[in-house]
């Protein structure tokens, strides 16, 4: 595949297709690996698009079939912003209209070989409104509204993690702007595309799920069902984690969290955990009899 013409147009002068990913490699898309930045060149060579500008994002996705993540090429904000442009009845984007903010506490986690993730709070908008503006043929302005909310975007730390990562945690309004705002241009030039960009795909699962021979409908995985955590689980753990709380080294909430990430817990036993906190004289009496 040549890319001559296209890192002409940015560099002035023709480079190989293996200087072009070199250039990349240090500069657009560091630590990335050979084959996808082929993709890139790959998409922006079949769309016109000048590579150096980084229209395209690679975003590394949880694929469940192969248990590894897996490079993805996806759109930026700013391809869909300068299609927009480019097609030129753009008429303008309104600024962000965010809802209430929402103060949340993440429990701590299970990290990398280990390791505990502490817990993490974080003040995010609830939702964040975006309209954009475009010139339609006859002469009027037509108005095309998104609105997307924080819990359903934000990107997690990792697989299995529920806490956002760094940048959700840092600028959590930005984030969700700009994917309210992508929502916004497609609704708004149909013709730009159709594909979610990366700020929206970070930290999701790929899910292709599975195609029905007879009628070609794809069906998605069914969730994992967690079992059921038992009456004698519980005897046989409630006293230790009474013990625990008592002496600071949980908390109902993460222990909750902890069984739950594992089993199913019902109303009544998350009740029973929440309750630990209370402390009854024969339990006090049996823990001077111990000592």
């Amino acid at each position: 595949m040549s890319t001559d013409i296209s890192t002409k147009q940015s560099t002035g002068m023709a480079l190989s297709e293996d200087e072009t990913i070199t250039v990349l490699q240090s500069s657009l898309y560091p630590g990335a690996a050979t084959e996808s930045v082929k993709m890139v060149l790959g998409y922006c060579k079949a769309a016109g698009l000048d590579p150096f500008q980084k229209p395209i994002h690679i975003v590394p996705l949880w694929d469940s079939k192969l248990k590894r993540n897996k490079d993805v090429i996806m759109p930026g904000i700013g391809l869909y912003r300068t299609q927009a442009a480019r097609s030129g009845s753009y008429a303008g984007v309104t600024e962000p209209e965010f809802g209430p903010e929402v103060t949340e506490t993440f429990p701590e986690e299970s990290g990398y070989e280990g390791k505990r993730i502490p817990e993490m709070t974080v003040t995010y908008p609830a939702s964040c409104k975006v309209i954009v503006k475009r010139l339609m043929p006859d002469g009027q302005i037509a108005e095309f509204a998104a609105t997307e909310r924080w819990k359903e975007n934000y990107a997690t730390a990792g697989k299995a993690s529920k806490q956002p990562n760094s940048m959700w945690a840092r600028r959590p309004y930005a984030q969700l702007a700009k994917c309210a705002e992508a929502q916004a241009l497609r609704k708004a030039f149909p013709e730009v595309g159709s594909a979610p960009t990366a700020d929206e795909m970070e930290g999701k699962e790929i899910d292709m799920g599975t195609i029905d021979r007879d009628t070609g409908e794809v069906k998605t995985k069914e969730p994992k069902v967690l079992p059921a955590y038992t009456a004698e689980q519980m005897d046989s753990n409630v006293d230790s984690w009474r013990e625990a709380i008592l002496a600071g080294k949980t908390t109902p909430e993460r222990l909750i969290a902890m069984v739950s990430s594992k089993y199913t817990l019902t109303a009544d036993q998350i009740k029973t955990i929440k309750d630990l906190t209370v402390v009854d004289a024969d339990f006090v009496n049996e823990m001077e009899n111990a000592e």
